[in-house]
């Protein structure tokens, strides 16, 4: 990856996941990396989970960058303002933010359930935890990362423009969340592009965070267990894989080029030669439609 040393970064949402992975990667490459999210050691968020954000800076630090956890609720607009007059603060600049505050994995109510009958409180806090979120980010941070030019904004989603334009991606609360923020990276290049800075936006593949996981029963060491349950799982990637796509794009000095695009990290694998934990390079869109959808029998070959 491209050195990153002192370039900051603000992951908002790195509690676990993808912002996880990114956050980790960043500090491979050497960046200043600051670490939002709700929980941290002393305090659990409606999540109830253990992952905290202390974990997450010190998985930084130990990557090789520096890593600065603070507990910001993004939905509070003081509390994202406090955040960015920091950063400004003790680093005078922002290079990169990524947003991948999402928040709503135990609020989905999947299937095919129509509006009437998906709880609507639920819904409701699903939209302003996956979306009102990044806008709020956005309003506060975006006028620190424009001082400079090359400066990147990640919108982070599930599926890429193409990709869901062809699919519902049910329930209709889900389906709206993820195609908004799609659009969102794309406005946000347009308002960016006169200042020399980048917007996307960044799927990854069928990823196995901590709660896709536990849902299988299985751990990282031994994640290809859950193929007795589920075969075509054999092409999912770890969040260190969309991480390397972020590092890749933050060190790309024609980053503007991808300007407004929807992007996957099996794509982007192609692109700039990276690959995932195991040394493998997993294309997972294309083989959700070319095997998975297509009703054919588990065989990642050629997509891994």
């Amino acid at each position: 990856m491209k050195d990153l040393h002192g370039k900051i970064a603000l992951v908002a949402g790195a509690t676990r996941g993808a912002g996880r992975g990114i956050a980790q990667e960043l500090g491979a490459a050497g960046a200043t990396v600051y670490v939002t999210g709700r929980t941290t050691r002393n305090q659990s968020s409606e999540y109830g989970r253990p992952e905290t954000i202390e974990e997450t800076a010190e998985l930084v630090d130990q990557a090789g960058g520096r890593g600065i956890a603070l507990q910001v609720d993004h939905l509070q607009s003081d509390q994202v303002q406090d955040l960015v007059k920091r950063i400004e603060r003790e680093q005078g600049r922002l290079d990169i933010l990524v947003n991948d505050i999402w928040g709503g994995e135990y609020l989905v109510e999947w299937g095919e359930q129509p509006i009437w009958k998906h709880s609507l409180e639920k819904g409701l806090r699903m939209l302003r935890l996956a979306v009102e979120t990044h806008l709020i980010t956005s309003h506060h941070a975006l006028p620190l990362l424009i001082k400079n030019e090359q400066g990147l904004v990640i919108e982070m989603t599930d599926g890429t423009e193409e990709y869901n334009r062809q699919h519902y991606r049910a329930p209709l609360f889900y389906d709206h969340v993820k195609t908004s923020v799609i659009r969102m990276a794309w406005a946000l290049a347009q308002e960016l592009r006169p200042f020399g800075c980048t917007a996307v936006a960044l799927t990854p593949g069928w990823m196995r965070s901590e709660i896709m996981l536990e849902h299988f029963g299985v751990a990282e060491e031994n994640w290809r267990d859950a193929a007795s349950k589920e075969p075509h799982f054999a092409i999912s990637e770890t969040p260190r894989y969309v991480g390397r796509a972020v590092a890749a794009l933050a060190g790309d000095p024609d980053v503007a080029r991808w300007n407004g695009q929807s992007l996957s990290s099996g794509f982007l694998a192609q692109v700039y030669g990276y690959t995932d934990l195991d040394g493998s390079q997993p294309d997972s869109f294309r083989y959700l439609q070319e095997v998975m959808e297509a009703g054919k029998p588990a065989d990642v070959s050629g997509y891994r």
